[in-house]
């Protein structure tokens, strides 16, 4: 997460996000850069527009909200029809203990 961190700050700083700005970023935090982690991040982020990034994550949750009630419906159902069964389990088992 501090790589990401680290380039969400030069992000903010308005700095471009290189290798070496990241490890100075993460070393002024007291982090031991891992390079190839370092440049795997560097590469990930190649042609990304980080602040339509942040808005589009920031608009999901509303999207995920408003689909949710119809979702959760059928859930409920499922949920019902599993204690219904565990309950005749229940009950076939009691009755063989009794005869």
């Amino acid at each position: 997460m501090e790589y990401i961190y680290a380039a969400l700050l030069l992000n903010s700083a308005d700095k471009e996000i290189t290798e070496d700005a990241v490890k100075a970023v993460l070393t002024a935090a007291g982090i031991e850069a891992d390079d190839a982690r370092v440049k795997a991040l560097v590469a990930a982020l190649e042609g990304v527009d980080i602040a339509e990034a942040i808005a589009k994550a920031a608009a999901a949750p509303v999207a995920v909200a408003a689909a949710a009630p119809a979702a959760e419906a059928p859930a409920e159902e499922k949920k019902e029809e599993k204690k219904e069964d565990t309950g005749a389990a229940a009950a076939a088992g009691l009755g063989a203990l009794f005869g």
